[in-house]
């Protein structure tokens, strides 16, 4: 068993077969396949993330995506096959946990718009709800954000895998544009302010 299998199924790999693309994805397996624990290129990547994709199903199959948001790091990494992140209050309608209390299977989607990178994350996910120290750990922020947990959610990695940056639009953060800007203004006094330091030596000779 590889541990690709958990998204490559048996009907995957007969559409693969018949498609032309199983020699490659077999070769990839008998290569050591997806890997299965938080690697230390992982683990930077999700520090880096401000948001991604938190992907549940209730007991019927229907699946559900809920877009999760916060400061870089707030999708925090406990150890080598757990990450967990400060659940926010939002609209109240609780289907991811619902969810999770019917079927545990979760899957969380992140994408890196400027670096045109994403990553696929298989595994389980529980709501933890009466746990305020587990929640001020994963509300430890570098800077602070307003927001008001109202619990914690705790995924554990079965796979992952990274994705080809095909069709990736490129979007810039918009504090990675001001702080830029304000690089580019700082630049720009530095050099008028050495004009000016030159054109004071020319006119005092």
């Amino acid at each position: 068993m590889y541990s690709s299998d958990i998204g490559f199924t048996p009907t995957v790999k007969a559409i693969q077969s018949r498609k032309g693309s199983r020699r490659g994805y077999a070769s990839m397996e008998e290569r050591g396949g997806w890997k299965s624990e938080v690697t230390e290129e992982l683990a930077q990547y999700i520090a880096d993330q401000r948001s991604f994709f938190l992907a549940t199903s209730n007991a019927d199959g229907q699946p559900y995506i809920q877009h999760r948001g916060g400061p870089a790091g707030f999708l925090k990494v406990l150890d080598n096959h757990h990450l967990g992140f400060a659940d926010f209050r939002g609209n109240r309608q609780y289907i991811s946990q619902g969810n999770l209390e019917d079927n545990s299977k979760a899957f969380i989607f992140l994408i890196d718009y400027v670096q045109k990178t994403r990553i696929k994350i298989w595994g389980t996910a529980k709501v933890v709800e009466d746990d305020p120290g587990l929640v001020e750990q994963l509300m430890d922020y570098d800077q602070p954000y307003r927001a008001a947990p109202e619990q914690a959610i705790i995924f554990r990695v079965e796979a992952w895998d990274a994705n080809c940056p095909q069709h990736i639009p490129v979007r810039i953060d918009a504090e990675w544009v001001k702080s830029a800007l304000e690089e580019k203004e700082q630049k720009i006094a530095e050099l008028e302010a050495q004009i000016q330091k030159l054109q004071s030596a020319v006119q005092a000779n």
